[in-house]
């Protein structure tokens, strides 16, 4: 399918995982992970109002700018890195096919 591309997501156990996803359906990826069952919560619903989502970007991909209101959750999350984006905030695109992630730890022992 041409509207297809793939995404390298390691989950929080090293585990990689390939995945499909649409870039015609407005689809972030924290809805990508969900739709493969990873434990990813998104417990804001994609609204930038919390860091469940968050991931590590490990390919070098042109990603949109960073927002202010994902700038400003980062601010107050835990384990950030620089390579750090919220996946809610990442809506699936051309751009990004082959894009290789890393899941950020929900705690301690995941870091």
């Amino acid at each position: 399918m041409e509207d297809m591309i793939k995404i390298h997501l390691i989950d929080r156990e090293g585990t990689e995982h390939e995945l499909d996803g649409p870039t015609d359906m407005n689809m972030n990826l924290m809805e990508l992970c969900k739709v493969y069952e990873l434990p990813v919560k998104g417990t804001c619903g994609g609204m930038a109002l919390c860091s469940t989502c968050q991931v590590y970007i490990l390919s070098d991909h042109g990603l949109p700018e960073m927002t202010e209101d994902e700038e400003n959750m980062l601010d107050q999350a835990f384990f950030v890195k620089d390579n750090s984006r919220l996946g809610c905030q990442l809506h699936l695109s051309e751009a990004m096919d082959g894009l290789k992630v890393q899941l950020a730890p929900e705690t301690e022992s995941n870091a």
